[in-house]
């Protein structure tokens, strides 16, 4: 991380809170990106894990032992089709892998919205 990593304004998840856009003598930008930055450092260090699915696969475990480098395994899903996102085992998005500076990575173009029970 660059000693500039910090000044990125992050988004208000308060928007109700948040002083009007067209106003802009309400406040000062660098001030209200630095509040809402340390608004939200208490949860910069807590961990997560984020899983992109491309497909699911089931085999016998003989199968498996028998797989080797090179070996193709069918999916359930077709070129093309949305992948699953998961943060924390809990499916939050679909999207996409992309190619950035030779490595893959993943675009997000769906959000699910789950309930709340």
């Amino acid at each position: 991380m660059s000693d500039t990593d910090g000044n990125i304004p992050l988004p208000d998840l308060n928007a109700a809170d948040a002083p009007p856009l067209d106003d802009q003598e309400m406040f000062d930008d660098d001030d209200y990106a630095g509040r809402i930055a340390s608004d939200l450092e208490a949860v910069f260090d807590v961990p997560v894990q984020v899983s992109a699915v491309l497909g699911r696969s089931k085999m016998d475990v003989a199968n498996l032992l028998k797989l080797g480098p090179g070996t193709v395994l069918e999916l359930d899903r077709r070129v093309g089709e949305a992948i699953d996102i998961y943060v924390n085992n809990r499916l939050v998005a679909r999207g996409e892998v992309v190619l950035v500076e030779d490595k893959l990575g993943v675009t997000m173009t769906e959000i699910i919205k789950a309930e709340r029970a």
